[in-house]
């Protein structure tokens, strides 16, 4: 079954170029366009997506809020964040909001491709171009202000959170580790819970905050 597309950007033109890209990929199909906010949330209601792909600046509701309430309502469904800026603020507020991922608009199909296939298998995929400007954001920021949290967690735990932020999925830190997929799931429940996150992306961003990254 083809993966179902909802493309959210203001710009027509932009839009136009996003599903002629992906509309050309066999596995996709562009299953509505919203061009703000607040129609991006009725539409994801109406169309149940399994990826929305985010511009963050939009009118009536911008992409942060929108990604906000498309998770509260809809965790499941995948959001990919569109920036074509390395240092667009918005991308601090969005990754707090629950975003899956982030793509440049500038990248080309076969990034964007990776990001949707890196979100659908539960990983946060971060454009590489991106990475160390949100871990400066973080640093200057201040994402999550309880430091203490991080001695909370057990060598265990905090290896797997490493793993996570580096972008592996379940099974690859199972095999990493050499312990069973059930008690990676089981690792990251308590780390959500210790953390007080529901999410992976927000799992990530603590780890950013923390520095965990520069240990990878």
């Amino acid at each position: 079954m083809d993966t179902s597309i909802l493309l959210v950007e203001d710009l027509e033109i932009v839009r136009q170029g996003l599903r002629a890209l992906l509309s050309a990929r066999e596995g996709f199909t562009i299953i509505g366009e919203a061009a703000d906010g607040l129609e991006a949330v009725r539409m994801t209601a109406e169309k149940k997506p399994d990826v929305v792909l985010m511009d963050l600046h939009l009118p009536h509701m911008d992409g942060p809020d929108a990604i906000r309430q498309i998770k509260k309502s809809y965790p499941n469904t995948k959001i990919i964040a569109l920036t074509a800026d390395t240092k667009d603020r918005m991308l601090f507020k969005s990754l707090n909001a629950g975003v899956d991922g982030y793509v440049l608009k500038k990248a080309n199909c076969e990034d964007l491709v990776k990001a949707i296939e890196s979100v659908l298998l539960g990983k946060t995929y971060i454009s590489p171009d991106l990475s160390g400007h949100l871990v400066e954001q973080y640093r200057r920021e201040g994402a999550i202000s309880q430091k203490s949290t991080l001695d909370t967690l057990s060598t265990r735990e905090q290896q797997v959170l490493k793993l996570i932020a580096g972008g592996m999925g379940n099974k690859a830190i199972a095999e990493t580790l050499c312990i069973s997929h059930k008690t990676v799931e089981k690792h990251k429940a308590n780390l959500k819970k210790k953390i007080a996150v529901s999410t992976t992306a927000s799992l990530v961003s603590f780890a950013m905050d923390h520095g965990l990254l520069e240990e990878l």
